[in-house]
């Protein structure tokens, strides 16, 4: 079962804007398998982190060009999934303790 969860979540993202949502929203972003469905994302983080998902969002984000010297090369797409928990939940992911 752990195989399963872990093939589908990739990992968190981690950036000043996802950051801002967990705060303010109670919203969370993570990179997941470009095959998943909703239901198996929000099943998942529900077993993964022992929280109650209010709703599920995803994007296909499309790889960027990039340049190394003469070189042209495109980075791979990913897809990515927005989570909103429920009032009241929580997921403790990178929070400082005070």
């Amino acid at each position: 079962m752990q195989e399963k969860i872990f093939s589908v979540i990739k990992r968190p993202v981690v950036s000043e804007k996802s950051t801002a949502l967990a705060e303010v929203a109670n919203r969370y972003v993570f990179e997941v398998d470009a095959s998943a469905s909703k239901p198996e994302i929000k099943s998942a983080v529900e077993q993964l982190f022992k929280v109650k998902v209010k709703a599920v969002n995803t994007s296909m984000m499309h790889g960027k060009n990039k340049r190394s010297g003469r070189f042209e090369f495109k980075r791979s797409n990913w897809k990515k999934a927005v989570i909103t928990l429920a009032p009241g939940q929580k997921i403790e992911l990178f929070q400082v303790k005070q």
